[in-house]
């Protein structure tokens, strides 16, 4: 009898496991009233999860010999790949580049969440255009804000108020970091981290406690520049930490009245700077003025076609190639 009652349980469940696809039923059986049922639930989310147990409640209600149900659900952790986007010094368009990669990342395919590690400058939510808002919580986990342009974002800046200083010690700003990467990122396979800028302390925290799959260092061609993203790219050689290799910034000016080329951070310093330590090179991305405008308006160029994407564009496909060969 019991053989009939696990068969007919069965059927039953997998009436409710119709809708939504992207579950399977692993194991049923009855014994004693009681229905344990184990479901493998890979890709839904959390409030799929919760109207496919509610459907299969409701599916077994009618049987005479179960008087109580219970529902496990497995699922296999997808492989999260983390990307850390660094430099050595500020102001060398780290924050712009990570923003823009995370979106091209994400027209390649990925499923991309953006982290905003810089706890005393966030901008991230200005380049999203999702400022002003703010995360929600869900059982102690924060759950990334949605952005217009498919890549969810955690941010300090949308934790406190618009130019509000965070004058925090080291092990305050950690914690705060961890918050933002231990988030509810859902079926996010890749995340790439906007580290704060230099070497310190919270640099170190980041790296020993959520150690990045690889590191993609922004530079400027000038020497100055040069010197500091050899010092972040030691930083993480030092923890084990691969280089997925380097950008250089801000490479290049045309004039948008007369047409003429400039260089005023110099030209090609990165890429010399990558040949000489064996590291690859990952592109330039040109001093434009348009792509400043469209970041300071929440626009980021990568979002769509165009001339100012095109970099933008060239940098992530080797950044998910290396992430493909690394998976």
């Amino acid at each position: 009898m019991a053989g009939d009652d696990d068969a007919r349980l069965a059927e039953r469940v997998k009436e409710a496991l119709a809708e939504p696809a992207g579950a399977r039923l692993q194991s049923a059986r009855v014994a004693g009233g009681v229905a344990t049922l184990v479901l493998e639930v890979h890709g839904l989310d959390r409030l799929e999860r919760d109207r496919l147990e509610i459907a299969v409640r409701d599916a077994l209600r009618p049987l005479d010999e179960v008087r109580e149900v219970r529902v496990a659900m497995t699922a296999d952790k997808p492989r999260r790949q983390t990307i850390a986007v660094a430099s050595g010094k500020g102001g060398v368009g780290k924050s712009t580049l990570a923003a823009n990669l995370a979106i091209a990342l994400n027209r390649l395919g990925r499923k991309v969440g953006l982290v905003d590690a810089d706890i005393y400058g966030p901008s991230q939510p200005r380049l999203m255009a999702n400022e002003g808002r703010r995360p929600e919580a869900h059982e102690s986990k924060l759950v990334p804000v949605p952005s217009p342009y498919g890549v969810p974002l955690l941010s300090m800046g949308h934790l406190v108020e618009p130019g509000q200083a965070i004058a925090w010690r080291g092990p305050m700003t950690a914690n705060a970091m961890g918050q933002l990467i231990d988030a509810e990122w859902g079926d996010a396979d890749t995340l790439v981290i906007d580290m704060p800028p230099g070497t310190g302390d919270v640099q170190l925290t980041m790296m020993q406690r959520y150690k990045p799959d690889g590191a993609v260092i922004v530079s400027t061609p000038q020497d100055l520049a040069l010197m500091d993203a050899a010092r972040a790219i030691q930083m993480f050689e030092q923890g084990d930490v691969p280089i997925v290799g380097l950008v250089e910034n801000m490479a290049g000016y045309l004039c948008p009245h007369c047409g003429e080329e400039s260089e005023p951070f110099g030209q090609g310093g990165a890429e010399a700077a990558a040949r000489s330590m064996n590291l690859p090179f990952l592109g330039r991305i040109p001093l434009d003025l348009t792509i400043r405008q469209d970041s300071d308006a929440g626009r980021p160029p990568a979002a769509r076609d165009g001339t100012q994407g095109q970099p933008f564009a060239a940098v992530a496909q080797r950044v998910a190639e290396w992430l493909s060969a690394k998976a």
